[in-house]
């Protein structure tokens, strides 16, 4: 299980994952406020407007073993989003991938493709566990898209799930891989990586 308490780095050829530290603030500041990502009203990049009380939020469940935070670097090391594993339950062998967002201009290339891939096959094959959810607001149809175009199964709909910032009551799609599911899901994964050699 020590690997569950580590946040390791993933390096590949788009995109490295590396844990996320306070010094990372400005740049994912500079990343939300560009293009005014954070007034994407059912995206939570919303919540780094106060960077700080965000980032107190993020490496408290950090701590409490509930997440492991990663920093998204292009290949030159500039941050270019954040993503991590979320509502981690070692004993049930579950994560959750969320809290993601990136930078307009590495959106539609291969960086989600492979960020996507190292989160996974690290969690399949390295944390072994035998359930990876993915959730995301119910009117955040490109997010959806995306999270099937990965192979995800869509498990439901969480009605009323979530109280965002603006008070408005969101409901969450909630969607899983299964371990029995990551063979195939990773070579789609692959098939999808190879078209932004």
């Amino acid at each position: 299980m020590t690997a569950w308490a580590e946040t390791p780095t993933l390096v590949g050829r788009h995109v490295t994952l590396r844990p996320l530290e306070r010094a990372d603030r400005d740049a994912l500041v500079a990343v939300a406020a560009a293009d005014d990502l954070w007034d994407t009203f059912y995206a939570n990049v919303s919540q780094l407007k106060d960077a700080d009380r965000w980032l107190d939020a993020a490496f408290e469940q950090q701590a409490f073993g509930r997440a492991r935070l990663f920093a998204v670097c292009d290949p030159a090391g500039q941050v270019v989003g954040t993503t991590r594993y979320m509502r981690m339950a070692p004993a049930h062998r579950r994560l959750e991938l969320g809290g993601t967002f990136y930078a307009k201009a590495v959106q539609r290339t291969g960086v989600n493709t492979e960020a996507k891939l190292m989160l996974l096959t690290h969690a399949f094959e390295a944390l072994d566990c035998q359930c990876v959810q993915i959730r995301t607001d119910s009117l955040n149809k490109r997010s959806q898209a995306a999270i099937e175009r990965l192979g995800a199964k869509q498990d439901g709909v969480l009605r009323g799930h979530q109280q965002m910032a603006d008070g408005r009551l969101r409901d969450s799609v909630v969607y899983s891989i299964l371990d029995r599911e990551w063979p195939g899901v990773k070579q789609n994964l692959l098939f999808l990586l190879a078209r932004h050699a």
